[in-house]
């Protein structure tokens, strides 16, 4: 069996019970090394584990199909929620590619995705639509990404942006960032957060045409308000609507 698990944000209380019987069930774990290090060492007592580094997924999601093709239990890690620019697809992928869809057991373990868990820290700023937009080019062309970027804040949805800064790719984000601009306005609530819930964790907000790319990083998320986001208190909110219709 193939267990896709998501580990959450990293803290370990923020990890769904489903998820801590699945690693405690599995005869295999298999993940990026820096996804396995979050893991409780005590729960990988007893089990083989393989791992690799970045760029590695498909040689993982392949070991981890080979294993459980063989009737083992196997556990495949990813942080946030393996259902969302993770994992659970490339096992899907590689399960029909190789016709063992019908074979193998497939099951995918949900966690706390890291646009819940930087909105929770920033306060409500996803109470309405908002799209999810990764900078990443690796697997999507860049004009593809400028497409949706476009789309998206021409519609006025809040934003999430992933992946939006690494050492080799700089000039994602401030595209983007100029994208965006044109349709929102420069006071616009930007919520920076790195390493949600994890050691080195940093909350702040800041205006749209304030964003220095230079704080961010991969392990970063930003959330770009729309045209109703407001500062609350410190916070980040963009009201639901109530306010219109009842007495507050």
């Amino acid at each position: 069996m193939l267990v896709v698990v998501s580990l959450g944000p990293g803290d370990a209380a923020l990890m769904a019970p489903a998820a801590s019987r699945a690693l405690k069930d599995a005869d295999t774990v298999v993940g990026y090394k820096g996804y396995i290090n979050l893991v409780d060492p005590a729960m990988l007592s007893g089990k083989e584990v393989f791992s690799t580094g970045m760029m590695g997924e498909v040689e993982r999601v392949r070991a981890a199909v080979k294993q459980a093709a063989k009737g083992r239990r196997v556990a495949l890690v990813c942080s946030g929620d393996a259902g969302i620019y993770a994992m659970a697809g490339l096992a899907l992928e590689i399960l029909e590619v190789e016709g063992l869809l019908d074979s193998v057991p497939f099951e995918v373990i949900p966690g706390i995705a890291a646009f819940n868990a930087s909105a929770a820290l920033l306060g409500a700023p996803l109470m309405h639509d908002f799209a999810s937009v990764s900078l990443s080019d690796l697997l999507t062309p860049w004009e593809t990404i400028e497409r949706r970027l476009d789309a998206a804040a021409a519609a006025d949805f809040v934003m999430a942006i992933y992946n939006p800064r690494s050492k080799k790719r700089r000039s994602q984000l401030p595209r983007a960032l100029e994208i965006i601009s044109r349709h929102r306005e420069p006071h616009t609530p930007v919520g920076i957060v790195g390493r949600a819930f994890r050691p080195g964790q940093q909350v702040r907000t800041v205006r749209l045409d304030s964003v220095n790319p230079e704080d961010v990083d991969m392990q970063t998320t930003l959330i770009i308000g729309n045209s109703s986001t407001r500062l609350c208190g410190g916070y980040m909110l963009t009201p639901r609507g109530y306010g219109d219709k009842y007495q507050l």
